[in-house]
């Protein structure tokens, strides 16, 4: 989820929570929205490993500061640095809570999405990913922003708050439903082309919760379409139309569904061989545990250097040129394989 969004959604949880009347030196109602809102920034604090390096950041986000086992312990620290910076160190323990709502709320509010969080960090970097929500959903801030409009306007009231946090579930659980109408269809598709054995899985798309782009993965090939379920005509693509604009018009029918395909390695025994070489080197373990749908991007074959490109499909989103987490392998000619990532302009930048 994006930073504005989980920042508000932690002061949501923080008004939702905050009694109706405080006891004289307990944190007031305003500070502790301004401690939900703070330690629903805090798990993002991650992007500090950028410092060290782009390798360090991608395999370290959504680790420890995201984790449910230290989660209390993120808690007592975040209550504590609210207790001093408000002059109320005695009543830290009035912090503690809207501290850990807000920090859970951010591992909620990312676990919905695609990327992945690794809710048991440090004791296993697996990820979960419930994807039903695309990391920018408008939607989904707006139902933020009007409860907390509301709770200005019903200052006394914590009914506004949760009702919205209640709205929110129900919303998810929508996109849920929605997300398995996508599988369904994408599962249908692979039955009457004999794509037996076939995974399928539904990604969000933006700008609305209709637009889905579903993989069919079989052992060679990916098949995928990009689709609004709630559609039943084809869109008109403007030219000079805006990116939301000309994203959304990428989606189609389910009816009309342009299916792409993709190798994994490649199509020619050459190319296959090169990609397989590349994506079984050591140094590329990091994005072998990273990618869901890893596919060969390109390889440039040049003299005298041969770069070999991989994408995570996760990632594609039509109407957008460029695509984060793109990675591979480049060579000199009988030299040791570097890790490089692909700039959005198409250039290679080395991984340290």
């Amino acid at each position: 989820m994006d930073t504005l969004t989980h920042a508000l959604s932690g002061a949501l949880i923080a008004r939702a929570v905050a009694p109706a009347q405080t006891r004289p030196g307990a944190p007031t109602t305003r500070q502790l929205v301004m401690a939900g809102t703070v330690a629903a920034l805090f798990p993002d604090t991650d992007i500090l490993t950028t410092l060290v390096s782009p390798l360090t950041y991608l395999t370290l986000h959504r680790g420890v500061t995201h984790s449910f086992p230290l989660l209390p312990v993120w808690a007592v620290l975040l209550a504590l640095l609210m207790a001093l910076t408000t002059r109320k160190l005695p009543a830290w323990r009035g912090y503690v809570l809207v501290c850990g709502l807000g920090v859970g709320i951010h591992i909620l509010g990312d676990w919905i999405t695609s990327f992945g969080t690794m809710f048991l960090a440090p004791f296993s970097d697996a990820r979960f990913a419930l994807g039903t929500t695309f990391i920018i959903d408008l939607v989904f801030t707006g139902i933020i922003l009007a409860g907390l409009f509301a709770s200005l306007l019903w200052r006394k009231s914590r009914i506004p708050a949760t009702a919205a946090l209640v709205v929110l579930c129900a919303y998810v659980g929508m996109q849920g439903w929605l997300r398995q109408q996508a599988i369904e269809f994408g599962e249908r598709y692979a039955v009457a082309n004999g794509l037996i054995g076939a995974q399928v899985d539904a990604l969000p798309r933006p700008p609305l919760p209709g637009n889905w782009t579903v993989v069919v993965s079989s052992e060679e090939e990916y098949r995928f379409a990009h689709i609004n379920l709630w559609r039943d005509r084809v869109p008109n693509a403007v030219p000079d139309a805006g990116l939301i604009a000309r994203i959304h018009a990428s989606f189609a029918p389910p009816a009309n569904a342009a299916w792409e395909a993709t190798a994994r390695f490649g199509l020619s025994e050459a190319d296959r061989a090169l990609a397989l070489e590349a994506w079984g080197q050591r140094q590329f373990g990091f994005y072998r545990w990273f990618a869901e749908l890893p596919a060969l991007y390109r390889i440039d074959r040049g003299n005298p250097s041969t770069c070999v490109w991989f994408q995570d499909l996760r990632f594609l989103t039509p109407g957008r040129v460029a695509a984060p987490f793109r990675y591979g392998l480049c060579r000199e000619t009988g030299g040791p394989w570097g890790l490089f990532k692909l700039t959005g302009a198409g250039s290679p930048a080395p991984l340290w």
